[in-house]
């Protein structure tokens, strides 16, 4: 059975991955730092789902999701590290605190969250570890220097990893989103959004759906030979 954990699964993206990866078959854990978010996307997906609250910036919280998924399903065999922040200002402005946060959502939480999970995998000799990061993180964003930074992060530890991993069975890819209808990015001011939509070649954001489409193929067997890969559904943001 196929049973997979994403983080951030509270609203926007992780959200759709999760409705979208049940809707497949899969049982899911809906985790979110927002236990009301969590609990509200697992009642909308039904028995196939379970809830948890959780912060990936903590070892102890990360190590609680896993175990519910153990107890409630078995072992994880697919990982969504999805959970993310977003904060805007020019790097002039930016505090330390600001830039530690940023690494420590993104980066330490794809790592902790991945080192929860990865034996079990490796034992079994298969898995499949999905990594969100941006598009922003292979063009860079303005006002955005810390979020870029990190996200670029995450496409270098899915690339690593990924060359660790393979061999053994473990599929480590990362999708790179461009700008989506999501709160994340509603958070961020009117002036980027319209400026951004104005200079996308398809001419309009994405959707939450767009992408957990992508992450539903990486995860399914059809993606058998993508290793280290990272997939944009950007509106043509990036072409590579």
């Amino acid at each position: 059975m196929r049973t997979a954990i994403i983080t951030g699964a509270g609203s926007g993206i992780g959200r759709a991955i999760a409705v979208r990866l049940a809707a497949d078959g899969y049982n899911v854990v809906v985790n979110d730092f927002r236990a009301e978010a969590a609990d509200q996307v697992a009642r909308e997906i039904g028995a196939k789902a379970i809830s948890v609250q959780g912060d990936v910036l903590s070892e102890a919280d990360v190590a609680r999701i896993a175990s519910a998924c153990e107890r409630a399903f078995g072992r994880c065999t697919h990982l969504v590290n999805n959970a993310g922040h977003v904060h805007q200002a020019r790097f002039t402005d930016l505090e330390p605190a600001d830039f530690d946060r940023m690494f420590a959502v993104h980066v330490r939480g794809t790592y902790l969250c991945t080192r929860a999970v990865l034996p079990g995998m490796l034992a079994a000799g298969e898995g499949v570890i999905t990594n969100i990061a941006s598009q922003l993180g292979q063009i860079g964003g303005v006002d955005l220097a810390h979020y870029s930074a990190a996200k670029a992060a995450i496409i270098g530890m899915t690339k690593a990893l990924s060359r660790e991993v393979s061999a053994q069975g473990v599929r480590v890819n990362a999708v790179a989103p461009g700008p989506i209808n999501t709160p994340l990015v509603m958070a961020l001011s009117d002036g980027w959004r319209k400026a951004k939509a104005a200079g996308l070649p398809l001419g309009r954001f994405g959707e939450p759906e767009e992408v957990a489409a992508t992450v539903a193929f990486l995860c399914s067997p059809a993606a058998s030979l993508f290793v280290g890969q990272t997939l944009g559904p950007n509106s043509g943001d990036v072409m590579l």
